[in-house]
């Protein structure tokens, strides 16, 4: 896959609020400049730690990225002549490489249902999720945002990542993945809340280790219908390996 040259570009929220300087403090933990409006953080900076294509934690707070849906880590895609190849585990070395154990500085743009934040993350004024898109690792998610729909253009002409063969949308996948995993769960409620050594841990049907984790309510794991349930319960959504 070629090397693709990232633009440098930041948010009018972030030159206000001075993110280039705050880039430069030890981020032992996500730091948050309060937005006066609605008492929310407005910047966050911290540590990255990828999560997956499009979720990373920065410091201590999770952070989906505003406007992209990259393909799930389980995900494979083809090329222009059939062969497939895994553009979820590639989508996930591609973040990493943008954000692990980088300062970043995230432009707060809400909360969603699962209460992660939403946000626009930059490394060294990179545009995160614009790099994403551009090269060819997500797609511009215009259920929500219009922002990056021009560079996903860009990436179907250049036929780059997805866009060099037949490409399935994220959220086709899951669905395919849900009504497959649904028949065989209790009342439809396929999300597995499994109970480890590393916590309660929940997995969606097209998590790497779902078909992994085997069910025994005994021993506290719990069958849900929808991640907002997990999350209220107390469990987490498994990281991408």
């Amino acid at each position: 896959m070629p090397e693709s040259s990232f633009p440098l570009r930041l948010s009018r929220t972030c030159l206000r609020a001075g993110a280039l300087f705050l880039l430069s403090v030890p981020p032992i933990a996500a730091i948050a400049t309060t937005a006066p409006e609605n008492g929310q953080p407005a910047i966050i900076t911290g540590l990255g730690r990828v999560v997956d294509g499009d979720t990373l934690d920065v410091g201590d707070i999770r952070v989906r990225l505003e406007g992209i849906d990259a393909p799930e880590t389980a995900q494979n895609c083809q090329t222009a002549t059939g062969d497939v190849w895994p553009c979820g585990k590639v989508a996930t070395a591609m973040m990493r490489k943008l954000a692990e154990r980088q300062d970043v500085a995230c432009d707060r743009t809400g909360t969603d249902r699962y209460h992660r934040t939403l946000a626009t993350c930059f490394v060294d004024g990179v545009d995160i999720g614009e790099a994403m898109v551009r090269a060819g690792l997500a797609w511009a998610f215009v259920k929500y945002s219009t922002v990056y729909v021009a560079v996903e253009a860009e990436a179907r002409k250049g036929n780059i990542g997805v866009w060099q063969g037949p490409a399935e949308a994220h959220w086709d996948f899951r669905h395919k993945e849900w009504q497959v995993a649904e028949v065989a769960a209790p009342k439809g409620c396929a999300i597995k809340g499994n109970v480890s050594s590393h916590g309660r841990i929940y997995h969606m049907p097209w998590d790497p280790w779902y078909d992994k984790v085997k069910m025994d309510e005994r021993r506290g794991k719990r069958w849900f219908c929808s991640e907002g349930e997990a999350v209220a319960a107390g469990w987490r959504p498994a990281a991408a390996n």
